[in-house]
């Protein structure tokens, strides 16, 4: 997104943000307006990214909380819907040999998130999207268990979209690697695109573990060891080719993204 003028600035100073946009940040908010939206608003977010997590040694580990960031900010931009403060801190034992923040037990996680998530229902939410930069087969999994139960106990309707959700099939045909999966060409193009300052394109290899592709169907968990005995060994934390990667790719893999997230927001929404 370009920098704001001067005039921009001064604008967005003099006007309440809410009135800006067609949906809001429930932080925002004061409490009084924030008591209306959370139950007018179609739908509300709770999103998770990331705040710390390996993306090999050349992304910054914020990579999953920025996306996370880029694409609640087109919501309320784009739809009357209102955004909850996200939540930063997850599970992801297949990263935890490397530094970064984890909560580790899974039970925790969803209930953190569970609570989070029921404080809005209580409050009035009509609808809950949970948006996961993480994938469905991870992360995914607790905050899944979250949405089942809000669903069977309260009534509220939930719906979960995660990074491989919102992967269109046109994704492909903007990588040249031979395979990807983690901080490889698509991701860092992506940060390429939104916080170039921060990627280090000098340390970017080209890295695949020594698992072989699956030829088998079933949920195998990924993980990245640091014990060159594991098969799993990696030294780089990534799956996937980044110096491949340019800014151009990112910002039409960003572009996919947002258009299969907005999709989603409007139909579960229904607007």
């Amino acid at each position: 997104m370009p920098p704001l003028r001067p005039f921009s600035l001064l604008c967005l100073l003099a006007t309440p943000l809410a009135a800006q946009t067609p949906g809001a940040f429930l932080g925002d908010l004061n409490w009084p307006d924030a008591e209306v939206r959370i139950r007018q608003a179609p739908l509300v977010v709770v999103p998770f990214g990331a705040g710390a997590k390996e993306h090999g040694p050349h992304l910054p580990m914020n990579a999953d909380a920025v996306v996370m960031e880029y694409l609640c900010r087109i919501t309320v931009d784009s739809l009357p819907v209102l955004v909850a403060p996200p939540i930063l801190h997850g599970w992801f034992p297949a990263f935890r040999e490397f530094p970064g923040t984890e909560i580790a037990e899974p039970d925790v996680f969803r209930a953190y998130v569970q609570a989070v998530a029921m404080s809005l229902v209580e409050q009035g939410a009509r609808r809950i999207v949970f948006l996961n930069t993480g994938i469905s087969h991870a992360t995914g999994l607790p905050i899944s268990i979250v949405a089942r139960d809000i669903r069977a106990n309260s009534g509220i309707p939930t719906l979960v979209l995660s990074w491989d959700d919102l992967e269109p099939p046109e994704m492909a045909t903007l990588t040249t690697q031979r395979r990807g999966g983690h901080a490889d060409e698509i991701e860092t193009s992506i940060h390429l695109y939104l916080q170039p300052r921060l990627v280090r394109m000098d340390r970017a290899v080209a890295a695949e573990q020594n698992v072989p592709p699956k030829a088998y169907p079933g949920y195998e968990p990924g993980f990245y060891a640091r014990d060159p005995k594991d098969p799993a060994y990696s030294t780089t934390g990534l799956t996937g080719d980044p110096t491949l990667a340019t800014a151009e790719k990112g910002k039409r893999a960003l572009d996919l993204l947002a258009r299969e997230w907005l999709k989603a927001l409007r139909g579960f929404g229904r607007m």
